[in-house]
């Protein structure tokens, strides 16, 4: 009877038994670290690059600041930049709700709207019931 190879033993221990709990969890928290990194970073650069109170220079030296130095540069970027990136932030959501705003009353008043005409010329004799009807499912389709 042929004997199993060397390395094919009873005592040996599954892959997670040979990495332990407090292991993973210490690498779950690098990982997180990590893409708490890589956000802070994106955001900082997405707001250089959004600035329009700096000029093509100013950025460029930002960049170069965060790229060379990262840590350095990402909080010395943070601690002087708060105040301005905190209003950036609200200018950009506010201008994005205001505009999204708009485009839901240009639909909505629109529909609405030839409905309201619709309904006055119908009660000025203009039209008739049918008309309105049609008028009515157009706007609404």
């Amino acid at each position: 009877m042929a004997s199993a190879p060397s390395y094919v033993t009873k005592e040996a221990p599954l892959i997670a038994a040979s990495y332990p709990f407090l292991d993973i969890v210490w690498t779950m928290f690098i990982f997180f670290l990590f893409f708490i990194w890589l956000t802070i970073l994106f955001r900082i650069f997405g707001d250089i690059f959004r600035r329009r109170d700096i000029g093509g220079g100013a950025k460029a030296l930002w960049i170069i600041f965060v790229i060379v130095l990262p840590f350095l540069g990402v909080f010395i970027y943070l601690i002087s930049q708060n105040d301005g990136m905190t209003q950036r932030a609200l200018d950009r959501a506010h201008e994005q709700r205001s505009g999204m705003d708009a485009y839901v009353q240009s639909v909505a008043g629109g529909a609405a709207g030839e409905i309201e005409k619709a309904k006055g010329l119908l009660d000025s004799g203009a039209i008739t019931q049918a008309e309105f009807d049609a008028i009515k499912a157009k706007a609404l389709a």
